[in-house]
C-alpha cells in the first residue's frame, strides 16, 4: 500500500525566519528533509509551502511542490489542502515530515506509515520514546503521552503524567522526585501519519477545551473520537531546528559525516 510524505515549509518563523532555507552542508535545509524522505519507502514527497521563495528553491532541485493558503491557522489545515488538491482519497496515509527535521531517519517515517496498515482503527499515527530523566518529564516543552495495551493514545500533556502520587507527594520537584520503576515515562515525538479522509474530518471538528488549554492540537482529535496510535520509536530522533543554536549543531554534524564520507571514498 503506497503512502506520500508532505513536508510542511514555512518561511515565517519566530525564533529563525526563513529557516527552511537555511544553508546546511551546501544544499538548503528543506532539501536536506526531502532527501531523508526519498529514503523512505513513499511512492511520492511532497513540499508544501505559502512562500514563492522556498516554492522557487525546491522547483530548483527537482522537488514536487504545492503552494497552499497563506491564512491556515494550524499544520493540520495546511496538510488537508494538499491532499485534497492531490486528490489523494479516503485511506491513503500520507505522513507530515517537518521542514526543520534535516536529520530525521527515514526508519520512522515507514514506522509511522506501517503502523496506519496494521492499526486499521487508528486515524492517525506518531511515535514516543522512553524518558530517562526527571527534569524532562517536568519539563512543560516536553510534551508526555500515556497509551494503552494496543498503543493506542490515552492523552497527551505538558505535564507529568501518570502522577506517580506515593513517590512524589505534592510537592515534588525535579531534584527530589524520582522517576517509578513501575512505569514507564514517554516524551512525544512530533512525526505524525493520517488517513486522508481524517484530515477532512480534522479541519471541520471545533478545538477542543483540552487543545486550548494545553495548546497540543492531537488533542482535538482525541477530544472527536479519533483514536491515534503511539508506538516507540525504532530508533532516537536527533533533534530538529528551532534555534540558531540548533543549526550550527546541524550543520557542524552533517559537514563532519560529509567529511567522514570523503575519506572513506579515499580510501575505498
Amino acid at each position: 500500500m503506497s503512502f506520500t510524505v508532505v513536508i510542511p515549509a514555512r518561511y515565517a518563523s519566530t525564533r529563525l525566519p526563513g529557516k527552511p532555507l537555511a544553508d546546511i552542508a551546501g544544499k538548503p535545509m528543506v532539501r536536506h528533509v526531502w532527501e531523508r524522505a526519498w529514503e523512505s519507502d513513499a511512492d511520492r514527497v511532497v513540499i508544501a509551502t505559502d512562500d514563492d521563495r522556498i516554492r522557487e528553491a525546491c522547483e530548483g532541485f527537482g522537488a514536487e511542490v504545492v503552494l497552499t493558503e497563506p491564512t491556515h491557522p494550524s499544520g493540520t489545515d495546511r496538510l488537508e489542502e494538499v491532499a485534497r488538491r492531490l486528490g489523494l482519497e479516503g485511506e491513503h496515509r500520507i505522513v507530515n515530515v517537518q521542514g526543520d527535521e534535516p536529520l530525521l531517519p527515514a526508519t520512522l517515517i515507514n514506522q509511522v506509515a506501517d503502523n496506519l496498515e496494521r492499526y486499521p482503527d487508528a486515524a492517525i499515527a506518531t511515535l514516543c520514546e522512553r524518558i530517562h530523566d526527571m527534569a524532562s518529564v517536568f519539563n512543560p516543552n516536553v510534551v508526555k503521552v500515556v497509551f494503552d495495551a494496543e498503543g493506542m493514545a490515552h492523552y497527551f500533556s505538558r505535564a507529568p503524567i501518570p502522577w506517580a502520587r506515593d513517590l512524589w507527594g505534592n510537592r515534588p520537584t525535579p531534584e527530589t522526585a524520582s522517576l517509578p520503576e513501575t512505569i514507564g515515562y514517554f516524551r512525544h515525538i512530533g512525526i505524525y501519519g493520517y488517513r486522508a479522509r481524517v484530515l477532512g474530518e480534522f479541519v471541520q471538528w471545533p478545538p477542543a477545551p483540552t487543545e486550548r488549554t494545553e495548546s497540543l492540537e492531537q488533542l482535538r482529535a482525541l477530544y472527536h473520537g479519533a483514536r491515534i496510535h503511539v508506538d516507540v520509536a525504532l530508533e532516537s530522533p536527533p533533534g530538529g531546528v528551532d534555534t540558531e543554536a540548533d543549526l550550527v549543531r546541524v550543520r557542524a554534524w552533517l559537514e563532519a559525516r560529509a567529511g567522514r564520507q570523503g575519506q572513506e571514498g579515499e580510501h575505498g
